[in-house]
């Protein structure tokens, strides 16, 4: 299946997608100092960081192709290479139509906390597909917010000026490196557009392995 090309150059307020304002990073409220601090790392990653092979996943959190290849095959890669320490897994993030949802995903996912980001990010992808069935985005991220207790209140917090462009920043970045298509994976020298085979992802992660 094509790989997701419709990636954007710059976010929006993505904030607006759950109702709640970006908060002035110059005048913090009393309930953002109160609020989780937003992750404004460029990446996030699982796994052993001396790994030998380095799986790099550009995605976004609003591609079905991305959430097709973490809901069905993350998890065996995660089981056989991850978790035994044989690969580092690192997720960059885009933009890709709808852009509020996936910058808002992404945000939440990054208030939740490193302990949180892959939880929240797992259940947005595969909840994804029934949010865009309901017609009611906002509403399904902020269910899921909840289930890590973020609330409208901590999220509206959390998004400040700052966060929101991070989230630029890291997308602006995958325009840099070269990034056109939701997912795209690097594995050593080899780069991978589109929805991938474990078996795919396998191989070329033992080919990095016996170098």
């Amino acid at each position: 299946m094509a790989p997701d090309r419709r990636i954007a150059l710059v976010a929006l307020a993505v904030v607006a997608a759950l109702g709640v304002h970006a908060a002035s990073s110059a005048a913090p409220t009393a309930t953002a100092a109160a609020a989780p601090s937003v992750s404004l790392a460029m990446e996030e990653a699982m796994g052993n960081p001396k790994a030998k092979v380095t799986v790099i996943e550009y995605g976004s959190a609003a591609c079905p192709h991305c959430a097709r290849m973490n809901n069905d095959v993350l998890p065996q890669l995660k089981k056989n290479y991850i978790d035994t320490g044989k690969a580092r897994y690192v997720f960059r993030e885009i933009l890709t139509d709808p852009i509020p949802f996936a910058g808002t995903a992404f945000m939440m996912a990054r208030c939740g906390g490193d302990q949180n980001y892959f939880a929240i990010l797992d259940d947005v992808f595969h909840q994804q597909q029934a949010i865009y069935e309901s017609g009611d985005l906002p509403g399904g991220l902020l269910k899921i917010g909840a289930k890590y207790g973020l609330d409208k209140d901590k999220l509206n917090a959390c998004m400040d000026d700052k966060a929101i462009a991070g989230v630029n920043e890291r997308n602006v970045q995958a325009q840099k490196d070269g990034i056109d298509a939701s997912p795209t994976f690097i594995i050593g020298d080899t780069k991978l557009q589109g929805e991938q085979s474990y078996q795919t992802l396998a191989d070329a992660i033992d080919k990095q392995l016996m170098k």
